[in-house]
């Protein structure tokens, strides 16, 4: 398990009701049940509509299971973004 930080960004930050909180996860996937588990409610809604970077590299469409976390490392929220 690693120990890191989940960064929120626009409606996430909102719905979370924070700009950034730490994580204790091996993958992306035990990270966002954790953060859904803190913040009941608008969090999960926002989540499924989400991008994410780890360590400033995009998820993709890769499984949040199959995604590991690093030791020290940065999860980044993404909401879609409106606007150009």
């Amino acid at each position: 398990m690693a120990a890191g930080t989940i960064r929120y960004w626009a409606a996430a930050k909102a719905a979370a009701g924070t700009a950034e909180e730490p994580y204790a996860a091996a993958t992306l996937a035990e990270a966002l049940d954790a953060a859904r588990e803190r913040h009941p409610g608008e969090l999960s809604q926002v989540l499924r509509r989400c991008s994410f970077l780890i360590d400033g590299n995009p998820v993709g469409t890769r499984g949040h299971e199959t995604v590991r976390l690093a030791e020290g490392g940065t999860v980044e929220v993404l909401p879609p973004f409106a606007g150009g």
